[in-house]
């Protein structure tokens, strides 16, 4: 099966939330519509209550009991956003005609992307641990740097993450501790090392240091300028990129 071929498969099969839209109005029950859609029951009621806080009308008007569960069906505003769905899908397919690789729409959906996180970083889920209720997600990034994000395993389920997912990696500036290359770093924060691009100076407040890694990716990290004098930082000291696996936000593509 070539790349591509495995990306049309991914591509053609609809999100879960698009899936409950179009269950909702061919079974109208939210019981019948969860189960042909992969979803247990709290999980439906749960989509619908996001599908309808993300949109400007409601897409989904329900009844709480009866023999079904609960009935529902679409709103006239559901049944439009379904029947433009259906139109997107057909642009994939033309999309996916024009695409020599799926490396190219993959470089499109991060380019679309818009966080307002300064640092956003592609990577791979190169492994999923449980740790309670939590998750810890193993992201390898390019040129084969690694680092650890804790999620909920809900969150780890709702972005329906595996071994290999494309995923992008979110971390605010602000969460970002530099400390130079020689010194030790405490074992349970995410290290990432590089060197001193540049240094952008503010005088009302913390200095922005951009970062380049070894993959050729970029962060930036915003420090006091006074800690950064003491650590006598400058352009081209090698620095170590320190965070938590907590503030490490993830994203995946519809």
């Amino acid at each position: 099966m070539s790349a591509l071929t495995a990306l049309a498969q991914h591509v053609t099969r609809r999100p879960q939330r698009m899936a409950l839209l179009e269950q909702i109005a061919e079974q109208g029950s939210i019981t019948r519509a969860a189960k042909a859609a992969g979803l247990s029951y709290k999980a439906a009621w749960d989509a619908i209550d996001e599908l309808n806080n993300l949109a400007d009308q409601p897409l989904v008007e329900r009844t709480v009991g009866g023999r079904g569960g609960g009935g529902a069906r679409l709103s006239a505003e559901g049944e439009r956003l379904l029947a433009l769905y259906k139109r997107l899908e057909a642009l994939q397919a033309q999309v996916l005609q024009a695409a020599e690789d799926d490396r190219d729409l993959q470089l499109l959906g991060r380019l679309m992307l818009k966080t307002s996180a300064r640092n956003q970083l592609s990577g791979r889920v190169a492994a999923i641990r449980a740790q309670g209720r939590n998750d810890l997600i193993e992201i390898e990034l390019a040129g084969g740097c690694r680092l650890t994000a804790q999620i909920t395993h809900h969150s780890t389920e709702r972005l329906e993450l595996q071994a290999d997912t494309t995923v992008v990696a979110l971390i605010k500036a602000g969460w970002i501790k530099l400390q130079p290359f020689t010194a030790t770093a405490p074992e349970e924060f995410n290290q990432l090392e590089g060197w001193i691009e540049q240094i952008v100076a503010d005088p009302e407040g913390p200095s922005e240091v951009r970062i380049g890694l070894p993959s050729g990716q970029t962060l930036y990290a915003l420090i006091d300028a006074e800690r950064l004098a003491g650590f006598g930082l400058q352009p081209r000291d090698a620095v170590r990129a320190l965070f938590s696996p907590q503030q490490v936000l993830l994203g995946t593509q519809l």
